[in-house]
């Protein structure tokens, strides 16, 4: 990313924050990185994800899973914020 995008970046999300539209934008973002960073299995056995107040709700249709997604889900906000660039994500949800 070039010098000249971050401050057209920065006033984009500003701009979006103040009408609102932040939340819904970075659950989008974050549904489209779940699979690349959980995986195919996680992903194709994942409900459905929802984001609210920086806690990601994820909803499995596996208690094996649910189960051993439990042990990594620190590892997981830690994975997601660094792929985002920024302290999105608090905590996990498993349900």
């Amino acid at each position: 990313m070039s010098k000249e995008e971050t401050p057209l970046k920065k006033t984009i999300d500003q701009l979006l924050r103040a009408y609102g539209y932040q939340d819904q934008l970075d659950e989008i973002e974050l549904i489209k990185i779940y699979e690349g960073l959980v995986g195919k299995v996680f992903a194709n056995h994942t409900q459905k994800i929802g984001f609210k107040n920086r806690i990601l709700y994820v909803k499995l249709d596996s208690a094996s899973l649910k189960q051993e997604l439990n042990y990594v889900k620190e590892g997981l906000v830690e994975k997601i914020n660094r792929e985002i660039g920024r302290r999105l994500v608090d905590k996990i949800v498993i349900k």
